[in-house]
């Protein structure tokens, strides 16, 4: 604490204080002097969105769990270096987001004890890192507040097709804070009225899983199984096939040396990305923009094929998109297949929130049907389920004519789920009951790999 205080931007405020010219607290506070405080403790923009407002009434709830005082969400960003993100070496890469990861948790840090001292009650959002809210693993959102939308809604940039906020100046080389303010500000920000995402589809053509299609869809279980490999759900499958493991030729059968050390360094150093290769090539934002306009060949040449042509492990969830994917694009990268790393669901409605997240288009692209979903015992839960034209949709009630009802006791699915549970047994003992064809089932599950 002793060398927090002596930090300039706490001595210009306590210099402040003593001139008087601080704002009085609670109130409202003037946004340009809130601007320039947080300018001052290491932000490099930043925006105002008041609790009450419609862009972020989905989040209103997280804010006010998070802080239950909250008037404003002081939301800011930290510039990264583009080129260490660009490498193909994810040590470097890896360095400049743990780094920055740090620069933001500092920023927040600085934010909420400088409005201490102006008598104004803050607190930080959410911290940069894995795990955050560990305890709830598996059974609800692990973050405490929602960057993105936040600073949607405070006008620092909107969501590119890979879905990370592109700064209007700085592109998607930002990592973004949030600051959950007991104060109401004299102005607020208001989302941008255009995109700088330019639609290049660079994203789409780096991406060494087919997370991102062209068309704008997302599959977001391509993406965290490779690129989270080492975080939570990939450690876990590490450490069970520790525990697996017969001996340690048999644990070297499953594990390759360099995973192992991999494994290591993250345990050792912050958790490695294994692919962030959609910021990487972005070329979105005015700072960032000149050498793509410049001339398109090089920028792809120097920034785009060192890292579609990088030699290294894609690892994927077994029958999923992205192990059709990965052959067919990337034939000189090596697939491997390992467990999605998703969390082992542990409530019905955590599974049904889990299927969007978990849905393979290509694996549906010949399905046409509509599931009524009925579970029974410790959680009673209907739901309609309707697959079509690789799409999928999601709600609670029965809604129209199913082609396949499954009635199930919620424990013996998730047990299903959990592959705890065979579902031939499943289905004599009547703890799950078919109405219409069992291929059905078997296409929703071809659909969902885990």
């Amino acid at each position: 604490m002793a060398a927090f205080a002596d930090h300039p931007t706490v001595q210009t405020m306590r210099a402040r204080a003593a001139a008087g010219t601080l704002p009085e607290a609670p109130g409202v506070i003037d946004a340009a002097w809130l601007k320039n405080l947080c300018l001052e403790a290491g932000a490099d923009d930043v925006g105002f969105v008041s609790v009450e407002s419609p862009y972020i009434a989905a989040q209103k709830a997280e804010i006010l769990a998070a802080f239950g005082r909250t008037k404003t969400a002081v939301s800011f960003v930290c510039r990264m270096n583009r080129e260490n993100i660009r490498t193909p070496a994810r040590s470097v890469a890896n360095v400049e987001f743990h780094r920055s990861g740090d620069e933001i948790n500092d920023t927040a840090r600085h934010i909420v004890a400088m409005l201490q001292e102006a008598g104004i009650a803050a607190r930080n959002g959410a911290p940069v890192g894995f795990p955050m809210e560990a305890d709830r693993w598996g059974a609800g959102q692990m973050w405490v507040v929602s960057h993105k939308p936040i600073a949607v809604a405070a006008g620092l940039g909107r969501m590119g097709i890979h879905r990370n906020v592109i700064h209007p100046k700085f592109g998607n080389f930002i990592l973004l804070g949030t600051v959950l303010v007991d104060a109401e500000v004299t102005a607020y920000n208001a989302p941008l009225d255009y995109n700088p995402c330019l639609s290049c589809k660079l994203c789409v053509a780096a991406c060494p899983t087919g997370a991102i299609s062209p068309d704008g869809a997302f599959n977001f279980q391509a993406c965290y199984t490779h690129n989270y490999r080492e975080f939570m759900g990939g450690f876990g499958d590490w450490v069970e096939s520790v525990a697996d493991a017969r001996s340690a030729k048999d644990y070297r059968g499953k594990v390759s040396d360099p995973e192992t050390i991999s494994m290591w360094q993250s345990l050792s150093f912050g958790a490695n990305y294994k692919a962030a290769y959609c910021l990487s090539v972005c070329p979105a934002g005015e700072d960032v923009i000149g050498p793509y306009l410049a001339d398109r060949v090089v920028f792809s040449k120097t920034v785009v094929e060192p890292l579609r042509a990088k030699q290294e492990t894609i690892y994927v969830a077994p029958n999923s998109d992205a192990e059709t994917y990965v052959p067919r694009h990337f034939p000189h990268k090596t697939v491997k297949r390992v467990p999605s790393g998703l969390p082992r669901q542990t409530s019905v409605r955590g599974f049904l929130q889990a299927l969007p997240l978990v849905f393979q288009r290509g694996r549906a692209k010949d399905l046409k049907a509509t599931y009524h979903f009925t579970f029974t015992g410790r959680e009673e839960v209907k739901a309609t389920v309707v697959i079509a034209d690789k799409t999928l949709r999601v709600t609670e009630g029965h809604e129209g004519t199913p082609d396949l009802s499954v009635t199930a006791d919620s424990e013996t699915w998730l047990r299903f789920l959990r592959k705890e549970a065979k579902l031939p047994f499943a289905l004599i003992a009547r703890r799950i009951r078919l109405k219409g064809p069992p291929r059905l089932l078997l296409a929703f599950g071809r659909c969902f790999p885990l």
